[in-house]
């Protein structure tokens, strides 16, 4: 009796948050449609990001190599080696077993998408295949429409942050630069995708991405602002010197207007090169027969289009964070 009755006692303690319990005060973080975005995020995009994270490791586990020249470090062939070797193991971390079928030839893209491991080299050809590693990945329904700002603003930035990583520490050489007169050495989307992210900001115009200060702030919300950041990092000089395209874009009124031409000097100067396209002729997924030839234009189409039309003064994407 006496049992029972000590067993029917509450513990107080129960009563009592832990000692570790944090608070925070309700925020509202939906403000407009493409916010929604942070909260939609499939578990293709979290496979995607972790498999980029393993590629992110094994440039931590592959140290550059002394060696002469100073630049096509050789440790990046090891680096590559491993990843030729894995790259189908990795793409089936993402693909279901029902469409098991399809990772030898979307794999290809993956391996083709961080550069040459003769020359070591990268450029906008080896983006344009990480794009069509994208692009196959909607086809067979792993990706879906509603992932399309996680596509860019989590997978293709993660994306964009490996390359640079592996451009910097194994000093990779720009693939088919134009030198000066090119948009940029190594990549050409994220300013398509990030002029699209700017379009309509409030305060900041074209012609603040030659603003060091602008840039320096801002770099971490906007795609646009990060590129020109890693040219200022790896170039020396005078920016209107070394980057004489971008420069003469920053007097552009708008970022509509900066946005359109970016479309329309990507199909005019990038999809039409066979080095550029080169990758896609041999594949069932990819075959070059989309409307103006172009095959990474599909995801190029609606850059800026998120389902609704954004007020005054918001971006048609959300910020990069």
């Amino acid at each position: 009796m006496a049992e029972g009755q000590q067993r029917s006692q509450p513990d107080s303690s129960e009563d009592i948050p832990p000692a570790t319990q944090n608070f925070i005060i309700p925020k509202k973080e939906i403000h407009t449609v493409p916010d929604m975005g942070k909260w939609k995020r499939s578990q293709a995009i979290e496979k995607l990001v972790a498999l980029l994270n393993t590629l992110d490791r094994w440039i931590d586990e592959t140290p550059p190599v002394d060696q002469p020249s100073r630049f096509g470090n050789k440790a990046y062939r090891t680096w590559y080696a491993k990843l030729d070797e894995e790259a189908e193991n990795l793409v089936a971390t993402v693909v279901p077993t029902h469409l098991a079928a399809a990772v030898p030839e979307v794999a290809v893209y993956l391996k083709e998408s961080v550069g040459n491991s003769t020359r070591i080299d990268y450029g906008t050809g080896h983006e344009a295949a990480f794009a069509a590693f994208l692009c196959c990945l909607c086809k067979i329904g792993v990706l879906r429409v509603d992932d399309q700002i996680a596509i860019v603003f989590k997978v293709f930035n993660r994306y964009l942050e490996v390359m640079r990583k592996l451009q910097k520490t194994y000093r990779m050489e720009p693939a088919g630069s134009q030198g000066v007169w090119g948009l940029d050495d190594f990549q050409f989307l994220p300013f398509i995708w990030g002029s699209s992210q700017l379009i309509d900001h409030p305060c900041l115009e074209p012609r603040h991405f030659v603003d060091e200060k602008a840039v320096n702030e801002c770099h971490k919300d906007y795609m646009f602002l990060e590129c020109v950041l890693f040219i200022t990092e790896m170039k020396t000089g005078p920016f209107a010197e070394h980057s004489n395209q971008l420069w003469n874009i920053s007097a552009v009124p708008s970022w509509s207007k900066v946005n359109q031409g970016l479309i329309r000097m990507y199909k005019a100067e990038r999809l039409p090169d066979p080095e550029e396209v080169g990758p896609f002729s041999q594949q069932k997924f990819m075959e070059w027969g989309f409307p103006d030839g172009a095959v990474v234009g599909n995801l190029l189409a609606n850059a800026g289009n998120t389902g609704s039309s954004p007020g005054p003064g918001r971006s048609h994407m959300p910020r990069s964070n």
